[in-house]
């Protein structure tokens, strides 16, 4: 049980770890239940990877993490499904089955996460599609949509357990400007009805048009705008 007053993320003394090479050392952060926070850095400088490390898809090998309630440190293969079922994941690249209507996407995922009662999994489902604007695409196929409302979809998919946070790995990196804009003031809605967001952006006009709290990928380690690491001037150098 998650408690209010505790972090949905808590990091303490952690190395990323892709293989044998060290991506990120002595990495230390928390994350409020209600917080909105960037993630930015350069192409390969453990963006990814630490959300990676958050979601269990690579191991935490040194140092302390628990996410949602879960320690991280060892955990077993058999809990991940369940640590997963307290986050949402948004990926650049949508992974929609293309072969299945967007309600057969959300369906697969319903089903994978212990949903059995198809009742409530329609109601949920037309829930989420109408929370993120798209109520009428429960039968289109991905292809019909455009990429903004693909998407939707992915974010639709990622909030059908209610999630403590969203881990948004460049959720506008292939949408265009005006498409963006409309993506990320559904985050902020989404934020707003009280999960949390860790969204890694290369997008520098988000970061000067809001300010929100900021973690950096750099030289191996990760900086920190509430401990002021973080000059205003180096988040032009992303």
């Amino acid at each position: 049980m998650i408690f209010s007053n505790e972090p949905i993320v808590s990091v303490s003394n952690a190395s990323i770890f892709q293989g044998i090479n060290t991506i990120l050392r002595d990495v230390n952060f928390e994350i409020e239940k209600d917080e909105f926070v960037f993630l930015i850095g350069r192409t390969g400088s453990g963006k990814s990877s630490l959300l990676k490390t958050l979601y269990a898809d690579l191991p935490l090998i040194m140092g302390e993490a628990v996410v949602a309630g879960y320690r991280l440190n060892g955990i077993k293969t058999k809990n991940i499904p369940f640590l997963r079922r307290k986050l949402g994941i948004v990926f650049q690249d949508f992974q929609l089955f293309p072969d299945r209507t967007v309600a057969e996407n959300l369906y697969f995922v319903m089903r994978a996460t212990g949903w059995k009662d198809k009742t409530k999994m329609k109601s949920r489902m037309v829930e989420v599609l109408m929370g993120v604007g798209l109520g009428g695409a429960a039968t289109k196929m991905p292809h019909q949509l455009s990429g903004g409302e693909q998407q939707r979809v992915v974010i639709a998919r990622a909030l059908l357990n209610e999630p403590a946070i969203l881990l948004a790995d460049e959720p506008t990196g292939n949408l265009d400007p005006e498409v963006s804009d409309g993506i990320f003031r559904l985050f902020q809605d989404i934020n707003k009805k009280g999960t949390a967001i860790l969204m890694a952006t290369h997008n520098y006009e988000l970061l000067k048009k809001y300010s929100y709290r900021i973690l950096k990928c750099e030289n191996g380690l990760l900086l920190d705008s509430k401990t002021r690491d973080i000059p205003l001037s180096s988040i032009h150098d992303m």
